[in-house]
């Protein structure tokens, strides 16, 4: 896993915070604030009110920002995911390419070793001819094409191979995006119970 980013660092925190909860608490505070304020019988009183109201004010303001803050950060979560998944249907594209190609050449590598059979045999047969020059020089050529034969087989079972293990990391690397996605969902699930139980216990 890579280094976590300032992004993340900031939205655990602010989830931890709270991101706005307890707004509605606050504005009835505010609203008794000012009840007491328009009714204080001294100008200290009046002051004391007038105070508790301005802090109310700034909470206000500040949970209001920490939630502008968690939305926007989600918005460019939903941005990355969408550009994740994007690779990932790209990836599995190109892996069905894959596939197909090496189906190909595991159908080629088969035709490779249908005609080696029958050159093989053809070859029993000439060899109970061996008098006749002009059956010798056909046998040598199909000695020849027979052993290019063989070299294209080679290259091609080299070739699946190679395409095999190359779509194993593939599958592989696609399981672990998959997994670090679910965890994700699954740490931001933990976190918003945490933050709904903190909210539902009574602050004194």
């Amino acid at each position: 896993m890579g280094a976590v980013t300032d992004d993340e660092v900031i939205r655990k925190r602010l989830l931890i915070d709270g991101d706005g909860a307890g707004d509605d608490r606050r504005i009835n505070l505010l609203v008794k604030s000012f009840i007491k304020w328009c009714n204080s019988g001294s100008q200290e009183e009046g002051y004391s009110q007038y105070q508790r109201m301005l802090s109310t004010l700034s909470q206000c303001e500040f949970s209001m920002g920490k939630t502008l803050l968690v939305y926007d950060m989600n918005l460019r979560e939903m941005e990355n995911y969408e550009k994740i998944y994007k690779d990932i249907e790209c990836s599995i594209a190109g892996a069905h390419e894959k596939i197909a190609e090496c189906k190909k050449q595991i159908l080629q590598a088969k035709r490779i070793r249908k005609n080696r059979q029958e050159y093989d045999a053809l070859a029993k047969v000439i060899q109970h001819h061996p008098d006749r020059h002009e059956t010798l020089k056909e046998l040598e050529a199909l000695g020849k094409e027979l052993e290019h034969l063989s070299h294209i087989k080679e290259s091609v079972e080299d070739k699946l191979e190679l395409r095999r293990k190359q779509f194993h990391v593939l599958l592989s690397t696609i399981h672990e995006l998959q997994q670090t996605l679910e965890n994700d969902e699954k740490l931001s699930e933990v976190e918003e119970a945490q933050e709904t139980s903190m909210e539902a216990d009574p602050k004194p």
